[in-house]
Order: C-alpha cells, then structure tokens, then sequence
C-alpha cells in the first residue's frame, strides 16, 4: 500500500455534483475511499462515475446542515460547497452578502465543528481539506462577500489547524487557480480574457479539475501527515507572477 491509499477511509465531499468536488469525490474514490457525495442537487453523475459510492442531500443555506451527518465515522472531510454573488461595492446587497457568508463560511465552520467534535469524541484522527481561492490572497473585483468568504476559510484553516493539530486532526486547505469548469465557461470563450488569463499563468495552461482532486487526494492521506494549517495553491504558478 502506498502512503498515497485511502483504502479503508470514508469520505464526505460537499458541492460534489459537479466541477471541482466532483473531481475531488472521484480522485478520492479512486485513491481507495468509501466517497459519501453531498450536495443540494442530485449527485446521482458523481456517484456513478465512482461505481461504489453513496449520495446524500445537504443545503449549506442552512449553515447547520451537516449537524448530524457525523454520527457514524468518516475520517475525511472535503469542504467544497460554495456559491458567489457578483455586483459593484456600493451596490452590493445584504442579502447577497449573507447568502455568500452562510455557505461558504458559516456553514464550513460548523461542518469542521461536527467533525472535529465526532473525530475526538472517539479518539480518532481525521483529515479536513477547505477549498479556498485565489481570492484568500486577493481582493479580486465585485465579488465582495466572495472574497471575505474565502480570506476567512483561509483563516479558519490555520485556526483549526492549531486547536486539532495536537489531537491528530489535519486541517488544510487547497486555493485552486483557474479550472476549467462549467463556471469558468464564460471566461474561456471570451478571447481577450482567456487570452489574458493565460499569459498571467506560468504554466500556460487552464487547471483541470482533476488537478484540484489529485491534491486532495495527497491531502487526505498519510503522506500529509505532518502538514497543519497549510494553503496551497494549485494555480499553475498565478499567485507567483
């Protein structure tokens, strides 16, 4: 067995319907983990591509979603769910604001809470990988809850990551550059921005969301055994140009 395997590990991967945690539930099933794909849709595409696999339904409109999700064991958790809202500063809503902050802060600090809870309860390890972004290191443009959301899961990270560390609890995150997604579709038929993006990426490349799934699949096993607290960035070289 490599110290890459996940033979033997439960898995719950939120947002897993498509994209990115798609991609992470499938490295993750085929690394050798029992995968649990949650999402507020169907995630019937994720669970076949894996074969054996489970789905269930978690809408982190509810921050509390997951309360409950951890009363039998799983030892790794992938916090992938998350939305965005775009608009001016001085016109950017409350209600655009909250929605944003709920799910992709909110909610993954009470889904790390039950699970670190349940993880030391019985006296087990566990692995946590956040999904960040760029913008945990950038301000980015019109995206005001987005970013605040994503410097605060950067945060969060590194906070757990001191609490747990000693309890043997790893708490990381991944920030992904840009991946070729349905939600980056837009960008990549815009010539001049594909374009510009492109030049600005030292690899020359989009990422693959596959790119993002392998490096969770290195973060949940025990070759990461002895990183805490760590961001890393899966962007082609973006945040070194």
């Amino acid at each position: 067995m490599t110290p890459f395997s996940l033979t033997g590990k439960t898995a719950l991967v939120t947002g897993a319907n498509t994209g990115i945690g798609q991609a992470i539930a499938v490295s993750l099933s085929n690394a050798g983990a029992h995968v649990i794909a949650a999402g507020r849709r169907s995630c019937a595409e994720t669970v076949e591509a894996m074969g054996a696999a489970e789905e269930t339904v978690l809408d982190f409109a509810d921050p509390m979603a997951a309360r409950d999700v951890f009363e039998r064991p799983i030892d790794i958790l992938v916090n992938n769910a998350g939305i965005i809202r775009r608009n001016d500063a001085v016109d950017f809503t409350e209600s655009d604001w909250d929605d944003v902050m709920d799910v992709n802060l909110k909610a993954l600090f009470f889904t790390c809470q039950a699970f670190g809870r349940a993880a030391i309860g019985r006296g087990a390890t566990g692995k946590i990988v956040n999904i960040a972004s760029l913008l945990s290191f950038q301000g980015g443009i019109r995206v005001p809850s987005y970013t605040a959301s994503k410097h605060g899961v950067a945060g969060l990270t590194k906070l757990l990551a001191n609490e747990w560390a000693g309890k043997g609890i790893n708490v990381n995150a991944i920030a992904p550059g840009y991946i070729e997604t349905n939600n980056t579709e837009a960008l990549r038929n815009d010539p001049d921005r594909n374009s510009a993006i492109l030049e600005r990426i030292p690899a020359g490349r989009w990422g693959q969301p596959s790119d993002i799934g392998e490096t969770a699949v290195f973060l949940s096993s025990q070759a990461a055994n002895y990183i805490h607290g760590a961001v890393l960035n899966v962007d082609g070289g973006w945040l070194a140009r």
